[in-house]
């Protein structure tokens, strides 16, 4: 049972870590030259810096009591050489330059035109947030992680941290227990949840599903010590797996990314591979009316971020487009996330193919 010790370490380790990254984003702030705001949203209040560091501790503190309380494990941060992150502070700001030059300069450089081989749908096509290559290059790969953490200000772990209480949930009422449970994480990216998962249930058959290459490269790097890990290169909208083939579904972070008609299949191929008794798993972004102080700030964001499908993403009903059969059963705020978990209709799985 962790101590007043611990919890003193654990603390100390994530100031420093919201120190690190939130520096970073002031100092991208200050060398960025501001985008305008469009005139539908000024005269809106949105959350400031002391707000903001306000709410990103009570999702630290929430992380701490999961993990007083056993539902996963202690985090591993500052894990790898010292020399390895000046390297990747260094590589984030010479590539600002590049993404600041797209923010403000022609519509079409945010394209990608000459996209690497491979069948992909045009809708990816994009350079997402402005990142040089989209997600379509081994360069992408390896600044992503950094990327995101310091949009959140060294938030971004613990918001995808807050998946594995419902994980949690979903497996102690697997009637055969975690080993005997299939999961898919779908837009799995560089397999920074799967490595969270697999630290926490190792037996646990997962699968992971990306479009991007490069990204699945460096998730089997950091899934390497784990065995019942297959990574799969292919679309959400038509997931390469059999009907009723997995327990748990997850998707982190994917639908607000999708353009509307996407989204709507995703939702039919999550009900066609999920068991009848399967729980569903979504971690996404805030959405319109969840934490109304924040509705601007949400507003602005695909402007300032190059986020081509997020604005319908902010006004969709979830519960509509999961559909019938599903019933929600928690939902949850986790700092700029929220958390949402469904249980599909039917009997509990009995049997699995393995």
């Amino acid at each position: 049972m962790p101590d007043a010790f611990d919890k003193l370490a654990f603390e100390t380790a994530q100031m420093a870590r919201i120190g690190w990254f939130f520096g970073q984003k002031l100092l991208a702030a200050r060398l960025a030259k501001p985008v305008p705001i469009p005139e539908k949203f000024r005269g809106r209040a949105m959350p400031d810096r002391r707000r903001l560091l306000s709410d990103l501790w009570w999702l630290i503190e929430q992380d701490w009591q999961n993990i007083a309380n056993g539902i996963y494990a202690a985090p591993e941060d500052w894990r790898g050489s010292p020399l390895d992150g000046l390297r990747r502070v260094a590589d984030f700001f010479a590539d600002l330059r590049a993404v600041e030059a797209r923010r403000h300069g022609d519509p079409a450089e945010r394209l990608l035109s000459e996209a690497p081989a491979g069948h992909y749908p045009r809708y990816y096509l994009r350079k997402f947030h402005f990142q040089t290559d989209g997600y379509l290059s081994a360069a992408s790969a390896e600044r992503y992680d950094h990327q995101v953490e310091v949009l959140f200000g060294g938030g971004a772990a613990a918001m995808r941290r807050q998946a594995l209480v419902p994980l949690r949930a979903a497996l102690l009422g697997h009637d055969k227990g975690p080993g005997a449970a299939r999961l898919l994480d779908l837009g799995c990216g560089t397999g920074a949840f799967l490595r969270e998962v697999k630290r926490n249930y190792p037996r646990l058959a997962v699968t992971g599903l990306d479009l991007s290459a490069p990204y699945l490269e460096v998730a089997r790097r950091r899934l390497a010590v784990w065995s019942r890990v297959e990574l799969v290169e292919g679309m959400a909208e038509a997931i390469p797996a059999p009907a009723a083939s997995f327990d748990i579904v997850t998707a982190l972070y994917l639908l607000h990314e999708l353009p509307g008609r996407v989204r709507r299949a995703v939702a039919g191929e999550i009900r066609r591979v999920l068991k009848p008794g399967g729980t569903l798993i979504l971690v996404d972004s805030l959405q319109t009316g969840d934490e109304p102080d924040y509705d601007a700030l949400l507003d602005y964001f695909p402007h300032a971020f190059h986020e081509p499908y997020y604005a319908s993403y902010l006004a969709k009903d979830l519960d509509r487009l999961i559909g019938p059969g599903f019933t929600p059963e928690a939902r949850s705020i986790a700092y700029f996330s929220k958390v949402v978990t469904y249980r599909r209709g039917g009997l509990p799985p009995t049997s699995h193919n393995m």
